[in-house]
């Protein structure tokens, strides 16, 4: 602790912050932080993430709309808004699928462009509904199948 004794009556009060309590603190949070941050993120090296990015789904004629509902433990799956068994849906979508790859010329097109399937799912549909779905979907061929979702609004 320093002190001034005697010298100029004029002097003033020392109106200056003291800064050393403030660097004490933060120096404390650097430490806190340069410990706390690789324990609460966890990686495993070498796993690259997808970059999310949102496009717009167009919607093409080409493209299968299905809707799947489930509810007091039954799948319901909808082509377009006509019901139809997963049995049902595995043959139309091979025959979707067959008959678009003919009328772009065949398999051997170098241009050729497959039909997407567009699935809609309800909020309360259990996952084995939706899942079963993309299966068959798969299964026949369909190389794309994605989710319609409601976007949020912002603000």
């Amino acid at each position: 602790m320093a002190m001034s004794v005697g010298g100029d009556t004029a002097e003033k009060p020392m109106s200056d912050i003291n800064t050393t309590p403030l660097v004490d603190v933060m120096l404390v949070l650097l430490i806190i932080f340069l410990i706390a941050v690789p324990v609460a993120i966890q990686t495993v090296k070498g796993i690259k993430l997808p970059s999310v990015r949102f496009d717009p789904t167009v919607t093409k004629p080409e493209n299968v709309s299905l809707s799947v509902a489930g509810n007091n433990g039954t799948c319901q799956v909808y082509w377009g808004v006509t019901p139809v068994t997963h049995q049902e849906l595995l043959d139309r979508a091979v025959a979707k699928l067959k008959t678009e790859i003919d009328r772009q010329g065949g398999p051997g097109n170098p241009d050729l462009e497959l039909p997407e399937a567009h699935v809609r799912a309800d909020v309360n549909t259990p996952w084995r509904c939706v899942a079963g779905t993309i299966y068959n979907m798969q299964m026949a061929g369909f190389a794309k199948v994605g989710f319609i979702s409601q976007p949020t609004v912002a603000g």
